[in-house]
């Protein structure tokens, strides 16, 4: 069964390695620590059987809402761990009045985009080369809390 928590300094290790797995520009273990340490960051982590399998992060500023990150190891995707991830970012944006919650992800990665059409995001508009290796645009996502 799939649980979520707030992202431990101790899973730092764990949330490294599923950026170099899922990522093409990984953050590094003091990339993710210093944001996770921010006053206006939430960090979550995804676990199965007491493991992390997953981690997602977001900023708050007043009441809107940025996701940075979501990210499951691939042998644990399609079993829910990212519904999880975001419906426990949601529930943080309604504990701080949060009304809108946003995101962007690559053109290409339509399992990211069927997800999280899924889960009530809408597509707001395009930022044009904004990822690199390789160079993709990002499509613009929204989600009204």
């Amino acid at each position: 069964m799939i649980t979520v928590r707030k992202l431990l300094p101790e899973d730092m290790d764990k949330a490294a390695e599923l950026e170099r797995v899922c990522f093409s520009r990984p953050w590094s273990k003091r990339e993710l620590s210093a944001s996770a340490c921010h006053p206006c960051a939430v960090y979550l982590a995804a676990l199965d059987g007491g493991e992390v399998i997953g981690y997602a992060g977001m900023y708050v500023a007043a009441d809107a809402a940025e996701i940075n990150n979501i990210a499951v190891f691939p042998e644990y995707r399609r079993r829910g761990a990212a519904t999880a991830l975001i419906n426990g970012l949601v529930d943080a944006c309604k504990e701080r009045g949060v009304k809108k919650l946003s995101l962007d992800v690559r053109e290409s990665n339509t399992a990211a985009l069927c997800l999280y059409k899924k889960n009530g995001f809408f597509r707001v508009g395009k930022r044009r080369g904004y990822y690199t290796a390789p160079k993709e645009d990002a499509v613009l996502l929204d989600k009204d809390i």
